[in-house]
């Protein structure tokens, strides 16, 4: 599974690489010029639509109804392949982890098939989990990250789980700020297991502050981001061909508007934003405020459009809104740059997962540190807290295309 899973992601790279930096270099233009994202987007909606309404499985689940670790066939692969070449290379604002998920799941229980292993509901089950995990661990380049995403996905412990885990983690996070805090302050020692590594700067009560209420206010407006892609969902299952064409030229529009907007590349806007957002962690006073506000809101449209009526996971984007928010924040008082991104962040992906365990793992996995952590917890709980008290909106309407086998 991690093999195929590999080339996967190679492929969609090799695609996205071809379509928005060879061709247009080739063509003489720095970036793609502000009309490209539009055939691009012709391309995912209809080849998207065929896949929906043709093939079993309808190419995937709808990524607004978030993340699932089960359903896995063996008939399905095809079309959820077919849909994730469609989507991910042409400008949709989404990512590559649900399809991995399918994928891996998908294979596990082709290979036993293919070995006449019996096949029972536990065994469906544990392989399809562990296929799944083997192939999400290709891209986050963590068996941790795959491992606790799954568990949380998968509801292991059921609403137990959370009941004990939240308040654990924001407890956990509210003591590592004391002790960081109270040892700064007194030059007190209690002994740790630092190993003497470099560190990031210490934190200070503004990255604090400000944290808690990036987690109130970003993971209010992704929450209502994943409402608008409720009411896509519903939209796009009263008349699927149609309305996912439309719904793909409308994302290509929001990156073709930025571009004429900001001048820069359709690239900030379009595709899952994984490649962009080691670029503004790189260099994040390279971009104009302007350009910032322009991206954040053209993204978050595309992106709630994009988990209502295309294919892809949710993750990618959630991670680049929240840097990005975090980078136009964070000159604030007492706000640094890489608090503000790990914040921005952790609210944005809490929200939007609504897995607070996995959000936190998966931040400190991209910062490559743990200096931050403490405001990462703070703001994937106050992000997931805010988000579950808010109105869900539409539920995702179930749909089954016509003329397609069932699954």
């Amino acid at each position: 599974m991690s093999v195929v899973s590999f080339w996967f992601l190679a492929a969609v790279h090799k695609l996205e690489n071809l379509l928005w930096t060879d061709w247009p270099h080739d063509l003489g233009d720095q970036h793609a010029p502000w009309w490209w994202p539009l055939p691009a987007a012709v391309v995912a909606g209809l080849g998207t639509s065929l896949v929906v309404l043709r093939f079993p499985g309808r190419g995937g689940h709808v990524p607004v109804a978030g993340l699932h670790s089960g359903g896995f066939t063996k008939g399905a692969l095809p079309g959820v392949v077919l849909a994730a070449l469609c989507c991910l290379p042409f400008g949709v604002v989404l990512g590559p982890e649900a399809p991995l998920i399918a994928l891996g799941g998908g294979l596990a229980l082709l290979f036993r098939d293919l070995a006449r292993a019996p096949a029972t509901q536990a065994s469906t089950t544990l392989l399809g989990a562990a296929g799944a995990a083997a192939a999400i661990a290709t891209i986050f380049g963590s068996p941790v990250v795959a491992a606790v995403i799954l568990m949380e996905v998968a509801g292991v412990g059921g609403p137990q789980l959370f009941a004990v885990m939240l308040p654990a983690l924001l407890s956990s996070g509210v003591g590592a700020i004391v002790f960081t805090g109270f040892g700064h302050w007194t030059g007190l020692k209690t002994g740790s297991l630092d190993a003497g590594l470099p560190a990031p700067p210490l934190l200070d009560t503004g990255d604090v502050v400000w944290s808690l209420l990036m987690g109130l206010v970003v993971g209010a407006v992704i929450h209502y981001v994943m409402v608008a892609g409720r009411h896509t969902a519903v939209l796009v299952a009263a008349h699927p061909l149609r309305n996912i064409v439309l719904c793909a030229l409308a994302v290509g529009g929001c990156a073709a508007a930025y571009t004429g907007i900001t001048g820069r590349s359709p690239t900030d806007v379009a595709l899952s934003g994984q490649l962009t957002l080691s670029q503004l962690a790189a260099d994040p006073h390279s971009w104009p405020v302007s350009a910032l506000i322009a991206m954040l809101a053209f993204k978050s449209v595309a992106y709630a459009i994009s988990l209502g009526s295309l294919r892809g996971g949710p993750i990618f984007p959630a991670l680049f809104l929240g840097a990005a928010a975090g980078v136009l924040l964070a000159p604030l008082p007492g706000f640094g740059v890489v608090p503000a991104m790990a914040a921005g962040m952790a609210a944005s992906t809490g929200a939007a997962l609504r897995l607070p365990v996995s959000t936190v793992v998966l931040v400190a996995l991209v910062l490559g540190h743990t200096g931050s952590l403490p405001v990462v917890i703070l703001a994937a709980v106050t992000a997931f807290v805010t988000a579950e008290l808010l109105p869900e909106g539409p539920a995702v309407p179930p749909f089954r295309p016509r003329g397609a086998a069932r699954s």
